[in-house]
């Protein structure tokens, strides 16, 4: 009788190790830049309603807000990943600044210009924040 072999041998098992290592030395950076880019995602989201207050109050006054108060805005704006939004002494610029989960203290700007026939909004990154982890509409 012959004798069928059964199983995996020690070297096709340290194969299987290997490729598996090579994956996730591959996967995890690209997994961490996507989480923070999310991160940054939500600053954005949570600056949309001050964008909106800005943008009212340059409309109806014709100068831009001082603060967030002047703006009609709560005096704290945070979120999961985002330590404070806040409107700027001048201009109107609205300042978003993350907690660990992208940087510490890591802050992305939107300032507004009053172009013809509305408010337009840049996106300006801090010296902490990084290109790749900026959303694909502020790049």
């Amino acid at each position: 009788m012959k004798k069928v072999q059964q199983g995996f041998t020690l070297i096709e098992l340290m194969i299987v190790v290997a490729i598996i290592g090579i994956l996730a030395a591959i996967a995890i950076p690209a997994y961490q830049d996507y989480t923070k880019r999310a991160h940054v995602s939500e600053g954005l989201t949570l600056a949309s309603s001050a964008k909106t207050a800005v943008t009212e109050y340059y409309a109806t006054k014709g100068s831009w807000p001082g603060s967030n108060a002047s703006a009609g805005l709560p005096s704290t704006i945070s979120g999961n990943a985002v330590k404070t939004i806040a409107v700027g002494a001048t201009s109107g610029v609205i300042t978003v600044t993350y907690k660990d989960q992208v940087k510490n203290d890591a802050k992305l700007t939107l300032s507004p210009t009053d172009g013809s026939g509305g408010i337009q909004w840049a996106c300006v990154k801090g010296t902490d924040m990084e290109d790749k982890w900026l959303p694909s509409n502020c790049r």
